[in-house]
């Protein structure tokens, strides 16, 4: 409790609340914005954090995160468009209440209950994982590179219909993760004689590179002048609080609490994140529902179960990011980098040797929360003049900081060139339906996972068999092999379903 009052004493200084302020209110319109997303959001501002104290650094990038999730379902109930894909089940019964008059009450309950979803998943995320990081403190070498392919395996096939397009998305990702000096032996690899090559890629340039430039290259493709969709019209009239009562707060505690706990449990599973958890919530609260056949016709309960779903997936997604160092989605892998521009090790030996800096970050996480319920509720008239504004407008503007963030990480134009590359092998992927995730969580479990891999095979005489006779490891391994089997199983027989 000492640590946590003076993380929020660190993150409600001036400066830091400011920064929070700021990025929570970017973090809503990248969320409500169709083509923006948390991702992008994150990727570029990530370079602005580098002069920045880590503690204040993660308070932003936090508030750009929660903000984002959250700001989807203002898109989503106005323009039956999610801002985001956490976001999908919200324009299910959000958009009918709009358009039965109670726009306000809709927006009210996807605010009120986005903030309960995360509230909900920071507590689960403050009392579980420093148990979790005071069992990994057992991990060695050989726990840590099984553990790795596990990670890479679960994400490679849970992020994408194909096994094999995923799988292959994230050998990709450790193809590119071995370009420079090797971490033991210092030997170069694939410069092909380029000193910009000698010190390999800034994870950088490929984050921002797959994930913004890439998405501002396939909404350009489609975004016409003209061509936005329409705001529908809220009156404000007559309207109190959160546009519900406190019956029906009380009714809806319940789906609340049953879809946060659905949220939390698939943000921990790595490749899955919010743009699931809000369908898989969604379906269980209707399945549980006296009356599901009301779904879909614009009721609270639907929109419950959305947004306490994708917000709480958040603090579920940064479990085993803090814990283990393992990033679970395109989010938490973007702040992991955040962590290693600053010089941290996400890990169990964090939760010693940094142990205020984690409450900071828990502390950071229930301030941007307050702040996304105030400032998205009563700025909901400015939001949605934002989703007005033309797309050829804003992915200029966006790109250019993109470009901006790219330089900034060395002032050299080679890492510029390496954004525009690692675009257009984005968009490539998007063309081709592979997923993006494995790449990146590939490149950047790359060097860590060759690193316990040597060291594993130095402890044990350059023989394989450690890998097996330690029990964790060997049971990461047989999990993983049960898994790919398991999974190449399922996929065959949806295959030959589909082909009757």
């Amino acid at each position: 409790m000492e640590l946590f009052i003076n993380g929020l004493a660190n993150v409600l200084q001036p400066y830091c609340l400011v920064l929070m302020i700021v990025g929570t209110i970017i973090g809503i319109i990248f969320g409500a914005i169709p083509g923006l997303s948390s991702v992008m959001a994150i990727a570029l501002f990530l370079p602005m954090t580098y002069g920045m104290d880590p503690a204040i650094a993660m308070g932003l990038l936090l508030a750009l995160y929660i903000g984002s999730v959250s700001g989807g379902l203002i898109s989503a109930i106005l323009l039956k468009i999610p801002g985001t894909p956490s976001s999908v089940a919200t324009c299910f019964d959000g958009h009918p209440m709009l358009e039965h008059g109670e726009g306000i009450k809709a927006l009210g309950t996807g605010v009120v209950f986005s903030f309960l979803g995360t509230i909900f998943s920071v507590v689960v995320l403050i009392f579980l994982a420093p148990q979790i990081a005071k069992g990994a403190l057992a991990f060695g070498p050989h726990e840590y590179f099984s553990l790795s392919v596990f990670a890479l395996c679960l994400i490679a096939t849970l992020s994408s219909g194909s096994m094999v397009k995923g799988i292959f998305s994230g050998a990709l990702g450790l193809v590119f993760a071995t370009v420079g000096i090797a971490p033991v032996n210092a030997v170069q690899r694939f410069t092909f004689g380029s000193t910009d090559l000698s010190s390999g890629f800034d994870v950088l340039s490929v984050l921002i590179g797959l994930f913004a430039v890439s998405e501002i290259i396939k909404t350009a493709e489609t975004a016409k002048k003209g061509e936005n969709s329409s705001v529908a019209q809220i009156s404000y009239k007559h309207i109190r609080g959160f546009g519900f009562t406190l019956k029906e707060f009380k009714s809806q505690l319940g789906n609340g609490f049953l879809a946060s706990l659905i949220g939390t449990g698939i943000g921990i599973l790595p490749g899955i994140g919010a743009s699931t958890s809000n369908l898989v919530a969604y379906s269980a609260v209707k399945n549980h529902s006296k009356h599901p056949e009301k779904f879909g016709t614009g009721i609270m309960d639907g929109l419950v179960a959305s947004e306490s779903a994708n917000n709480a997936s958040i603090g579920g997604a940064l479990i085993p990011l803090l814990t283990l160092g393992i990033p679970g989605d395109g989010v938490t892998a973007i702040l992991l980098g955040a962590f290693m521009v600053h010089g941290i090790a996400p890990g169990p030996l964090l939760f010693s040797t940094q142990g205020q800096l984690v409450y900071d970050i828990f502390a950071a996480l229930c301030v941007a929360a307050v702040l996304m319920l105030l400032i998205e509720f009563f700025g909901l008239r400015v939001f949605a003049k934002m989703l007005s504004v033309p797309k050829y407008i804003l992915l200029p503007i966006v790109f250019v900081f993109c470009v901006v963030g790219a330089f900034a990480l060395s002032g050299r134009m080679f890492d510029v060139w390496a954004l525009l590359a690692f675009g257009i092998i984005g968009y490539i992927f998007t063309r081709f339906h592979v997923p993006q995730a494995p790449m990146v969580i590939g490149f950047i479990l790359g060097s860590m996972t060759e690193t316990n891999f040597l060291r594993a095979l130095m402890l044990s005489g350059n023989s394989f068999s450690g890998f097996f006779t330690h029990p964790i490891s060997a049971l990461f391994l047989g999990c993983t092999v049960a898994y790919l089997i398991w999974t190449a199983l399922k996929q065959n027989r949806e295959k030959k379903a589909a082909a009757v």
